[in-house]
């Protein structure tokens, strides 16, 4: 079909008269002086009509008084098989997976995004140039407002690839109450993610709260906070307090997004799991348009069932090997025979030298206690974080750590999700991990960001059932590993679960006689009762 064929088609019963057009005279093109730079057009009513030239005509410069003229770069354009090959080529590049229904593609950099200017220039600020993979394709997916499951490794830049689109979705600030809720297992992360988007707010006129132990203490008492602010970060047990008070002043009624940050962790069932807090705060945001995010470094089985049931239209994301490390970490297994052989070859790496910062991770509190009295005779600056201690000192601490004051960090599962430190250098695993994924998300706290790291993971005899877990990790994310360990016996699901639910019980880390070790025992006992 030509274009005579097409021009009949639309004026088809269409009349024209030619009386219509009768005494008409052709378009007189306007003339340009190059002396004044005025365009002079003729007309028989209007002699002569001058416009002074704006910023939008072409200059003219040079002897000759030749155009120069810059053409503008043209974009290609693409028909829909091309731009579904490039999409494809997009996504195998930077080994992103998506599974849903009319997926929107990738973006490339951060202006291909409809982002808000004052949010887009908060970005650029912030140090950030183009988008990570996840980014690239959790920012377009969450920007229609579709819901999402995502997966991608630590440090890959999941915090800001759900900041971007909630901030910009919100768009102005309003006295509704809150219009988006952030939940994450840990209050280092809840203030980690705080800080994030308080500079991603910046000039934007939205409000971003926290629930601390300070605030909790406010909202409890029934002061109304609600329609103040539009975003709400928290962990789950402080929401829930909150939520349970009868003169609390708390609405969830009118949140647009529901965030849940290391959502494998809080699908746990127990007391190290939070399934039951995340019930109730899963029916308080009852709003008709909420949608729901959720984003963690490791995929369970029980988070994707719960979710491709009960999100409508979700698109689920993944990048890379899914359940694997970042292969910027070079990973060892070091056997250390029993207990006692674990302190001597950390004692062999401070001998050999050390480059902090060092994070040091064991089973229990009371075993970083122990470890922390040990480790104060080798003259480093070492300092300890876990649950008994007061939020001001675990502040003071990552604080004192991210100064580089502190040199070594021991630390239990706590700091194990989600805490970006910059520059950590070293992940040791002086207990051995639980399951695969505590491994994961321990050494994730190093190779961030594009940064190499190393991590090196103890294992006595008793620690050899996990083993082949643990190594096929290894194996999965590029590094070497011996094939005996590959080849041992696999765990039976029951044994596994039992070893992800209830830590083994170790030799206390100590060098003192046992003699003395008992009477300190005694004397604990006794200041107890």
């Amino acid at each position: 079909m030509d274009a005579l064929d097409i021009f009949r088609k639309l004026t088809t019963g269409v009349k024209f008269s030619k009386k219509s057009f009768a005494g008409r005279k052709p378009a007189v093109k306007p003339t340009f002086d190059v002396q004044t730079n005025v365009v002079k057009v003729e007309d028989d009513d209007v002699k002569i009509k001058e416009e002074i030239l704006d910023d939008s005509y072409p200059s003219f410069s040079g002897d000759n008084n030749e155009q120069e003229i810059k053409e503008d770069e043209v974009k290609p354009t693409y028909n829909e098989e091309q731009l579904k090959e490039k999409v494809n080529r997009t996504r195998k590049q930077n080994s992103i997976t998506v599974s849903g229904k009319n997926v929107p593609p990738p973006i490339e950099t951060f202006d291909d995004s409809y982002i808000l200017p004052q949010v887009l220039k908060n970005i650029y600020k912030m140090g950030y140039t183009t988008p990570t993979p996840i980014q690239m394709q959790a920012i377009p997916i969450m920007m229609q407002g579709r819901q999402i499951l995502a997966c991608a490794p630590t440090g890959s830049g999941k915090t800001m690839a759900f900041l971007i689109p909630v901030i910009n979705s919100l768009k102005k600030p309003k006295s509704d109450g809150f219009r988006a809720l952030i939940v994450c297992p840990t209050r280092e992360l809840a203030r980690q993610i705080f800080r994030e988007c308080t500079q991603l707010t910046e000039q934007t006129g939205l409000r971003t709260y926290l629930i601390s132990k300070l605030t909790q203490k406010h909202m409890s008492k029934g002061e109304e906070i609600t329609k103040k602010c539009d975003i709400l970060i928290t962990t789950p047990n402080r929401l829930v307090y909150i939520l349970r008070q009868e003169e609390a002043k708390i609405d969830l009624k009118h949140v647009e997004w529901l965030i849940v940050d290391e959502s494998d962790k809080l699908f746990e069932v127990g007391v190290r799991g939070f399934r039951e807090q995340l019930g109730e705060i899963y029916r308080a945001c009852d709003s008709v348009n909420i949608k729901r995010a959720m984003f963690s470094a490791t995929h369970t089985v029980q988070v994707a069932k719960w979710c491709k049931k009960n999100l409508k239209g979700m698109i689920s994301v993944g990048v890379g090997h899914r359940n694997t490390a970042v292969n910027l970490v070079e990973q060892k297994l070091e056997f250390v025979g029993n207990e006692h052989g674990k302190l001597i070859a950390f004692r062999n790496l401070i001998t050999e030298g050390l480059h902090p910062p060092v994070l040091v991770f064991v089973q229990s509190k009371d075993r970083a206690k122990e470890l922390f009295s040990e480790l104060l005779y080798d003259g480093i600056n070492v300092d300890i974080i876990h649950s008994d201690r007061t939020q001001v000192q675990r502040d003071n601490v990552v604080r004192a750590f991210r100064e580089g004051k502190i040199w070594v960090l021991i630390c239990t599962e706590l700091m194990g999700r989600g805490i970006d430190f910059k520059g950590i250098n070293l992940v040791v695993n002086y207990d051995f991990p639980q399951s695969a994924i505590s491994y994961i998300h321990r050494i994730g706290r190093t190779g961030r960001a594009g940064r190499p790291g190393k991590a090196i993971t103890f294992f006595t005899e008793d620690d050899k059932p996990a083993l082949r877990t643990i190594a096929t990790v290894m194996r999965d994310s590029g590094c070497a590993v011996p094939e005996f360990m590959l080849s041992l016996k696999k765990q039976h699901k029951r044994t596994k679960r039992k070893l992800e639910q209830r830590a083994p019980v170790r030799e206390a880390i100590t060098t003192a006689p046992t003699y003395k070790t008992n009477v300190n025992k005694k004397k604990r006992k006794k200041v107890a009762e």
